[in-house]
């Protein structure tokens, strides 16, 4: 029984699609969720209740993280996973998923002294050193006559946050993985 034209041209063009299929699969672009240990590259906006635009990177490079690796803020983290390459999410993050509520112990008086005169009213932003040498950003809340109390807590602590995300790349760790000249491979 010999096939016909038609018969071959169907099987070609299942053996085709099924070594795309393949293709596809093995290369995790069609499967590909956002889950633990993945890399993933995001676009994002983020915004507070009043829509101020407190941070964006679109147009610019994407942020790059591993899902699960508290490289973010939690309550972010969480509303991403399963999400897919190409797909968009409005996440709405309360203060504590965020950056936490605002703790009253994290306000602190200081000599009027120790801050420049000109960062001396209420709402200046200041940069300095922590005790352990780290960068720490604290926020003029009240000047006294002789003293300046300020505030410790995280500029957006007590805020909820709103993100516009798109989801442009979900990679496996393992492909993210470089080994350094002169060094050992990990054991297995």
């Amino acid at each position: 029984m010999g096939t016909t034209r038609y018969g071959q041209e169907k099987w070609r063009i299942f053996i085709i699609t099924l070594g795309l299929g393949f293709l596809l699969a093995t290369s995790g672009y069609a499967q590909d969720t956002v889950d633990e240990g993945k890399r993933v590259s995001l676009e994002y906006t983020l915004t507070l209740a009043d829509q101020t635009v407190i941070d964006t990177n679109v147009g610019k490079s994407p942020l790059v993280y591993t899902h699960g690796a508290r490289e973010i803020i939690p309550g972010l983290e969480k509303q991403l996973i399963g999400l897919k390459v190409g797909d968009a999410k409005n996440v709405e993050v309360a203060p504590a998923e965020g950056y936490g509520e605002v703790d009253p112990n994290r306000f602190q008086e200081v000599p009027k002294e120790n801050i420049p005169e000109e960062a001396r009213s209420v709402g200046k932003r200041l940069q300095g050193q922590g005790p352990d040498g780290q960068m720490m950003f604290v926020q003029v809340a009240e000047v006294k006559e002789n003293t300046v109390i300020v505030d410790l807590n995280h500029p957006l602590a007590g805020k909820t946050l709103f993100f516009a995300v798109k989801v442009l790349k979900i990679e496996s760790a393992e492909a993210q993985k470089v080994e350094i000249p002169g060094t050992a491979p990990e054991a297995q």
